[in-house]
């Protein structure tokens, strides 16, 4: 079979696009010819035998979707043609859905769409998108869900049931496991306090403004390293710089998330919003005991065997989970191993098509 993958993928940074590039190793593994249209990047190139190209798009807010829905549709049709493509699965509703609905009714195609999350959790809350959103998931062949949470999300907005499956992402073990140890020499840490780490994007669903004002609470004296970027970088760097919130360190977008994780100590996150979130399993799969708060596809990812959950919003209660674990080696280590065990059971991707 010839599958195109349609969304964000590597060398996009990200928790779609290490899912994107799974199920593509997934796909070659069972005999699938694999090829990807994403998004525009001066290091796109193609990648473990799956060819990778690319449609316009100018990284303009609010025009890049508008540009990247118009030139990935006439690519898509083209890339349709040319490989022969049985199957077009898009990642996220909008644009790549729309993109692929549309293409695949065009041109007589089946089609696949995985709802990731802030696409159900926010997108369609909005009037202007939701009857975009329920176009494409009433005219899709499958519509995949990372957790139940969205999978109820969809059968609200009308979606037939027997279409609907729950696929939880999955993660790299052998990449991201305790072992893999190499602490980037170019983030410069004081090397005698507890590391917490969060890795994500800077933006208001990630909650890391309560993380920073959780630091101020805590009673363990640790350093925070925030990995990431986004539209509350100057934001929060300035929230952390006026109110002189100590031991923070911003360290913008990284690949070497692997290499860091082995080496900290708690991994955090404050979500108010949330999927399936794969920084959770890569965490886990570091040997990291994890703080997190019960949003979204949160609790069906981890229990209180690998960490501790805790409310949205509650810089207070976030506060004292991290100390909780921070100042109980034996409970941090016990959660440590519990944690790597608890990963391995997302190391293959369940793909329904």
């Amino acid at each position: 079979m010839h599958v195109v993958l349609l969304g964000q993928y590597p060398p996009h940074i990200g928790g779609v696009s290490s899912h994107t590039y799974l199920l593509s190793q997934e796909l070659k593994k069972r005999g699938d010819e694999v090829y990807v249209l994403t998004y525009p990047h001066n290091n796109v190139k193609d990648l473990d035998g799956v060819k990778v190209e690319t449609s316009f798009a100018p990284n303009i807010k609010g025009l890049r979707g508008l540009f990247f829905l118009i030139s990935s549709m006439f690519k898509l049709i083209s890339m349709v043609r040319h490989y022969d493509i049985d199957i077009i699965h898009a990642h996220f509703l909008l644009p790549p859905g729309l993109i692929g609905v549309v293409v695949g009714k065009i041109m007589g195609k089946k089609t696949v769409v995985t709802a990731h999350g802030s696409d159900l959790l926010i997108q369609a809350d909005k009037p202007i998108l939701r009857p975009l959103i329920k176009f494409v998931l009433n005219n899709t062949d499958y519509v995949l869900v990372v957790n139940n949470t969205l999978k109820d999300m969809a059968l609200e907005l009308g979606v037939n049931p027997e279409k609907v499956h729950v696929t939880a992402n999955a993660i790299d073990t052998v990449k991201f496991n305790p072992q893999n140890k190499e602490f980037p020499s170019d983030i410069q840490l004081s090397q005698n306090k507890p590391i917490i780490l969060f890795v994500g994007n800077l933006v208001f669903q990630k909650g890391v403004k309560y993380l920073l004002e959780a630091k101020t609470l805590m009673k363990c004296d640790a350093e925070l390293v925030i990995v990431g970027d986004g539209p509350l970088r100057h934001e929060l760097e300035k929230k952390a710089d006026e109110e002189e919130i100590g031991d923070v360190l911003f360290v913008g977008a990284r690949r070497d998330v692997d290499k860091i994780m082995p080496c900290v100590d708690l991994f955090v996150l404050p979500s108010v919003s949330e999927g399936f979130p794969i920084t959770i399993l890569e965490a886990l799969a570091s040997g990291l005991p994890v703080v997190a708060t019960n949003a979204g596809g949160v609790k069906e990812v981890m229990d209180e065997s690998v960490g501790l959950m805790v409310e949205p919003s509650k810089p207070d209660e976030l506060a004292r989970a991290m100390d909780k674990i921070l100042e109980n080696r034996e409970l941090r280590d016990v959660m440590s191993t519990a944690a790597r065990k608890h990963s391995i059971k997302y190391d293959k991707l369940d793909i329904p098509y």
